[in-house]
């Protein structure tokens, strides 16, 4: 393996050792669902019929393997509690709650324990770019997507920001899998999979990765990534996509602004090994000397280690080619961001073109050739209107298509979908915005956090997580909740548009497309 794990000196050993998880006798009240792990036993509880088990460690405290390939967990005695999700990675988002860097913790729901019902197994991966989130919010709750699939979820916790794409490895001797530790993680995560999750009544063989936003990203670099090969069936990333990862140069540019924030110089880089937690999540808030504004972005680095190749330039990686995979997107994903400032929803033509640059716009074109371009497809679009499409069709959706595009060009087995359906909160300004697919493929529609409502949400759940299910059994998303869907495919671009009713739709939004096609892609942050 790429990452090495065998490598286990003493020192590694006592590391391992002192992240063995606190356990507990078994206890002789009612029983709960016990169920047995290599490392050793866990105890979850039962949510509606669903068997639960949150906070199961899967790697060891990783503050003493900063910037350092993750190693698993030391076995463990007795029975460990599995009943509370465990603490999140470091990071500036503070409405994930508590924070540690012994974080390695994932969660599962299933039908059944020991029944040798060989379920597919569906593994999320959070997103918050590279730089937030957790595996334990309401939304991604998997009580409702285990019971009407008769699958196992599964939920997982892995380095992000510094701690987990922070690249060291030209500046400090001993970390050459810096800038990579949390694909590392998201690795170390799936062999736990491939090695556990029998025993929770799924199937190691039939395993999808799915992901929106960053986790999508992730998914897309992990199929490029040697050490992810085998772990994983089939893919669907939603909203979020890895054209290129970061180059080691400009990763390197990166850490050394993250130096200078923290008044470190770079011969004293290797400080950064035993600085306070919370010094690093801070110092992260300087402007990106490569994107030329705020935050630091931290992600995948090209490290001619761990991942060799970029994820899909310059075509997709014949290492994921059997790979069945769905590619998605959102109408108006960045109605999700910029719809927070409400001046964007009052612009006049006069102001338009001053919003159309970097960073809303991230590709250099001349704003008012952009205006024109609108007003001649859409006549009866407002001013924010054409803000919202537009920075939209300029940013993440280029990436899915140039994913999607190379991957037919391969031939690989892929599925592309737009999801329409406007939500009616705030009367229906946020059309369907970035990460509105979530609660459907979920199927939680009630959860906190879900911005579906009214009578129409439920029929967009039952349509979306049918087909993920059905993608997940088969490698097809085809079933009766949706029309046919057919593979994606030039020049013809089926993708399945979802809405009340669903439709399928060749090439939709395809002039805004041929417009954008004019100008060089640069995945952000590379």
């Amino acid at each position: 393996m790429a990452h090495d794990l065998t490598r286990r000196t003493a020192l590694g050993a006592a590391l391992s050792l002192a992240a063995a998880p606190a356990v507990a006798a078994a206890s002789p009240v009612a029983p709960s669902p016990i169920a047995r792990t290599r490392h050793g036993r866990v105890r979850g509880y039962v949510d509606q019929g669903i068997l639960a088990f949150r906070g199961i460690r899967y790697g060891a405290d990783t503050g003493p393997l900063r910037f350092q390939a993750p190693h698993p967990p030391a076995p463990w005695n007795g029975i460990a509690e599995a009943t509370a999700y465990g603490g999140a990675c470091p990071q500036r988002d503070r409405s994930v709650g508590s924070t540690s860097e012994d974080c390695l913790f994932l969660n599962v729901w299933t039908p059944g324990l020991r029944d040798a019902a060989k379920r597919p197994v569906m593994v999320y991966i959070h997103g918050g770019a590279y730089a937030n989130g957790s595996g334990s919010a309401p939304l991604y709750d998997g009580v409702r997507l285990a019971r009407r699939g008769d699958v196992v979820v599964v939920t997982l916790n892995h380095r992000l920001n510094v701690f987990g794409y922070g690249y060291l490895a030209r500046l400090v001797p001993g970390l050459p899998d810096s800038g990579n530790a949390g694909q590392l993680d998201l690795v170390l995560a799936l062999e736990w999979v491939r090695d556990n999750i029998a025993e929770f009544g799924g199937d190691p063989g039939n395993v999808t990765v799915f992901g929106q936003s960053g986790g999508g990203a992730k998914i897309a670099t992990l199929m490029a990534m040697p050490a992810a090969s085998g772990l994983f069936h089939r893919a669907a990333t939603m909203s979020g996509q890895q054209v290129t990862a970061s180059g080691p140069m400009n990763a390197t540019r990166r850490t050394r602004a993250f130096l200078d924030a923290l008044k470190l110089k770079p011969e004293e880089a290797a400080d950064l090994r035993t600085l306070p937690t919370e010094r690093l999540v801070e110092a992260q808030a300087i402007e990106d000397p490569v994107l030329g504004f705020g935050g630091l972005y931290f992600g995948p680095v090209l490290d001619e280690r761990n991942l060799k190749r970029h994820p899909f330039y310059p075509d997709a990686p014949a290492q994921s080619a059997a790979i069945p995979m769905i590619i998605g997107n959102t109408h108006d994903e960045t109605r999700a961001f910029m719809g927070n400032d409400p001046s964007n929803f009052t612009l006049t033509w006069d102001e338009l073109p001053a919003k159309l640059t970097f960073p809303n716009l991230r590709v250099d074109v001349l704003p008012e050739a952009v205006v024109a371009e609108y007003r001649r497809l859409y006549p009866h679009y407002s001013p924010s209107d054409v803000l919202f499409a537009a920075t939209t069709a300029a940013r993440s959706w280029r990436g899915a298509l140039i994913e999607l595009k190379a991957r037919a060009r391969a031939g690989h087995p892929t599925w592309a979908y737009q999801l329409d359906w406007t939500t009616p909160k705030d009367g229906g300004k946020f059309g369907a915005p970035h990460a509105s697919d979530i609660q459907f493929v979920f199927d939680n529609v009630r959860q906190p956090g879900a911005t579906a409502i009214g009578p129409e949400a439920q029929v967009m759940a039952d349509q979306m997580s049918e087909a993920f299910l059905a993608f997940a059994r088969t490698g097809d998303p085809n079933c009766a909740a949706v029309p046919r869907w057919a593979p994606y495919s030039l020049p013809r671009r089926p993708t399945m548009v979802f809405d009340v009713p669903s439709r399928q739709e060749d090439d939709p939004r395809g002039a805004e497309r041929r417009f954008f096609d004019r100008v060089p892609y640069v995945q952000p942050g590379t």
